[in-house]
């Protein structure tokens, strides 16, 4: 894996078959993309809601201006494609412990079954390490066993579950050391 974390600059990770990369502005169709391809188990705050939001102009706005998609959540595209198919990164959603950043992904459903969650989230393993962190953690639902599975392959071990409500499942925090 290369990276260039230093503190100011874009962060760009690569892998031998992929490249993180901070989002671009027109890159929002396949964010909006990743809402509507949700779980209906997911929250509702977390998926295209009755109105249509987020609207796609609300995510273009959101990458233009949120660093979160410049520093944190990066695209995901395979190097073969150049075709944005989700993201991977690093989160600081203030439920963990200070300091200790959330690792996060999501691809497109087209593209599961393929590697490619472990494989960025491996990258971003590697980058939280030389960026001095000594432990990340992860959230994930339950149900949702593609993730789960992606985690185990990460070493991640279960920490704490926390219940959240009968539809939404149970929310299962998990830690790794780095």
């Amino acid at each position: 894996m290369e990276g260039d974390a230093t503190p100011g600059s874009e962060v760009v990770l690569e892998t031998s078959r992929l490249l993180l990369r901070p989002w671009r502005v027109a890159e929002a169709v396949v964010m909006r993309e990743l809402w509507t391809e949700r779980d209906p188990r997911v929250p509702p705050h977390r998926r295209i809601d009755a109105d249509g939001h987020p609207t796609l102009a609300e995510l273009e706005d959101s990458i233009r201006t949120n660093q979160l998609w410049s520093t944190g959540l990066l695209a995901v595209e395979p190097k073969a494609s150049r075709d944005v198919i989700g993201y991977c990164g690093l989160v600081d959603s203030g439920r963990g412990p200070a300091g200790e950043p959330e690792l996060a992904f999501e691809l497109l459903r087209r593209v599961w079954r393929r590697g490619y969650a472990t494989e960025a989230s491996l990258a971003v393993l590697e980058w939280a390490k030389s960026s001095g962190h000594e432990r990340l953690w992860a959230t994930v639902w339950d149900w949702n066993v593609a993730s789960r599975r992606v985690l185990a392959k990460l070493e991640f071990t279960e920490t704490e579950r926390k219940e959240v409500n009968a539809v939404h499942g149970t929310t299962l925090f998990t830690t790794r050391r780095l």
